[in-house]
């Protein structure tokens, strides 16, 4: 009897420690995190904290990241402003050939590797409708990919820090901000 209560009582004291190891983090702890990783990755860069009231931004690989929204969700660095005089209008179809990464894992120091298109012309070219946020094709990438085009021309070249507000659906709940390289171009017909 006594060695059947000690592996009843051992049975419980395992499944006090596991059921007491198993934290998961609530969404504001995600969202601390995330804001964490953002600053850390911003620390490195020259950032003005508001969009020049001209709209005349620094451009090229040593220009600042710019502040694009109140909330902070959306950083954009202009590395080539594309044709000025040949603008996306909302509406558009704009495609676009991009490439990511998670700053979060940057912050963690996992080497975080790029995904996307734009280092393999194979890979079909991504597209969305400026100003939509109704179809589901364009709502997946998030709002915060659409920030530069009110901004800049096609055959644009942008870096943007993207917070999971204005990201990609999937990264959404996860709080995951990521690093984007963003090139637009015009729909040919």
């Amino acid at each position: 009897m006594k060695k059947k209560n000690i592996h009843i009582a051992l049975i419980a004291v395992i499944a006090a420690v596991v059921t007491g190891c198993s934290h998961t983090k609530s969404y504001s702890e995600l969202l601390n995190e995330e804001e964490k990783a953002v600053n850390w990755f911003l620390a490195d860069h020259k950032v003005v904290p508001y969009i020049p009231k001209d709209s005349v931004f620094e451009v090229g690989p040593d220009a600042p990241y710019y502040k694009m929204d109140e909330d902070g969700y959306v950083y954009m660095q202009i590395i080539n402003q594309g044709d000025m005089s040949n603008r996306p209008q909302k509406g558009d179809i704009v495609y676009f050939r991009y490439r990511y990464r998670n700053i979060k894992e940057l912050y963690q120091g996992i080497d975080a590797s790029w995904v996307g298109n734009a280092d393999n012309l194979q890979r079909p070219t991504s597209s969305l409708i400026y100003g939509n946020t109704v179809l589901s094709s364009t709502t997946s990438w998030g709002e915060g990919i659409q920030v530069p085009l009110k901004y800049v021309g096609y055959n644009s070249d942008v870096n943007l820090v993207i917070s999971s507000p204005q990201g990609q659906l999937d990264g959404q709940t996860l709080c995951l901000p990521f690093q984007y390289n963003v090139k637009y171009f015009k729909a040919e017909y």
